[in-house]
């Protein structure tokens, strides 16, 4: 919504205000670089480098949607969520100079330590673009309850461990290699009532968070086209996020040491993250130009065939190794060759099993244009091939006109 000043009719929710904050928010991308080189924590973790994915992919997506359409909360919510975050990471990066490395003389230690909690209102905050998705309303009135339930408990959680900062900062200030307090992580003494709190408090945002993409889900099933088709960008980026997610974790637990396994779980995560920001952004502004179901039934397809030849190749690598007892290098050989002898008539056969399902339109054009094919075999009257292309083409792509032009040697171009 925009805001206007009293006298000069200052919007606050206008691209110059989005400018503003997009260059406070690189600002702050440029100087956590060198914050995090002093302070030892340029090496990122799995979570760090996934979260630097999502920060910048929200950072941008925001920027653009906030300059584009200043009166869709949307692209706020995903540009404030980036700049909080940023802001955060640099404050813990000086913090940690400070409190970790001895830097005393800097100054606005305490203030640091606050800035660097920033992360928690942040996380409260993205879920919000969610149920504000695409262009700023609630699905319904009745979700007016639900957002102010949600922005009530959610604002618990952050002043809950904003009163438990605040109450160490006349104390000795320990915090992480992140710049977090070490309080926050294993409260006890004082601060051991945060413990209970966020563990009625968390499950029940988790629950909030379910409950706005069901009712986005529920808006999907009832809306036009249009809609629909932004519901899809939105949810296929929220599905990829979780899913790039749930592979992450899998992998990560499997890799008992650094290897390719705890590398290629780091990517998917980051990526995955990406995903969802990615998804709201096109989702709002570039829809049209993009066949979501064509996307969708190709990324399933790719990967129920990568899955299946990931499955094949295990079992005849185990079955070649250990039951017929041939040597490694010879069985991996086999097992390379038989994946990619199946990869094209497997990942024909799925592509054509999630067309169904996913990508009707071009399902039912191909069944049309294979029907028109095998009746093209028997005709001999032009007149009655012209029509019938007509009558193909009208009932495949549904045009607003069409016609067909006969050459010189009656030949239909």
């Amino acid at each position: 919504m925009a805001v206007d000043g009293t006298r000069g009719g200052l919007r606050l929710a206008s691209p110059a205000t989005a400018n503003v904050l997009g260059i406070a928010g690189m600002a702050l991308f440029l100087a956590s670089g060198p914050l995090e080189v002093l302070s030892h924590y340029a090496t990122l973790s799995d979570a760090g480098w996934s979260g630097v994915v999502v920060l910048y992919a929200s950072y941008v997506v925001g920027w653009v949607v906030a300059r584009r359409q200043p009166r869709n909360p949307v692209g706020w919510i995903l540009l404030g969520f980036a700049v909080l975050l940023a802001a955060g990471g640099c404050a813990g990066s000086y913090s940690v100079l400070i409190y970790r490395f001895g830097h005393g003389a800097l100054p606005l230690g305490p203030v640091a330590v606050l800035l660097n909690l920033l992360w928690a209102p942040a996380l409260v905050l993205l879920p919000v673009a969610i149920l504000l998705f695409p262009d700023g309303t609630l699905p319904s009135p009745r979700w007016r309850w639900v957002l102010w339930a949600y922005l009530l408990i959610g604002a618990a959680w952050p002043v809950s461990i904003y009163a438990v900062a605040v109450s160490t900062m006349g104390h000795h200030i320990q915090v992480d290699a992140s710049g977090n307090l070490t309080i926050l992580d294993q409260p006890h003494g004082s601060a051991a009532w945060l413990t209970p709190v966020q563990e009625v408090i968390l499950p029940v945002l988790v629950v909030f968070w379910l409950l706005f993409i069901g009712g986005q889900v529920a808006t999907f099933r009832r809306s036009s086209y249009e809609r629909r088709q932004q519901l899809k960008w939105l949810l296929s980026g929220a599905v990829v996020c979780l899913l790039g997610v749930i592979v992450s974790t899998v992998l990560g637990t499997l890799a008992t040491h650094p290897s390719a396994l705890t590398q290629a779980a780091l990517g998917i995560g980051g990526v995955a993250l990406g995903a969802f920001p990615l998804g709201i952004g096109v989702g709002i502004l570039k829809y049209r130009l993009y066949d979501i179901d064509r996307i969708i039934s190709r990324t399933l397809a790719y990967a129920i065939v990568t899955g299946l030849l990931v499955g094949v190749y295990a079992g005849l690598v185990l079955l070649v190794t250990h039951v017929l007892t041939v040597k490694t290098p010879v069985a991996v050989a086999a097992a390379t060759l038989a994946a990619a002898a199946l990869f094209s008539p497997l990942r024909s056969r799925v592509q054509q099993m999630v067309d169904r399902r996913f990508n009707r339109a071009r399902y039912d054009a191909d069944r049309i244009v294979v029907a028109f094919a095998a009746r093209l075999q028997d005709a001999v009257d032009l007149d009655a091939v012209q029509a019938a292309l007509l009558a193909v083409a009208h009932q495949a792509l549904e045009p607003e006109h069409a016609s067909v032009w006969i050459n010189q040697h009656g030949l239909p171009i």
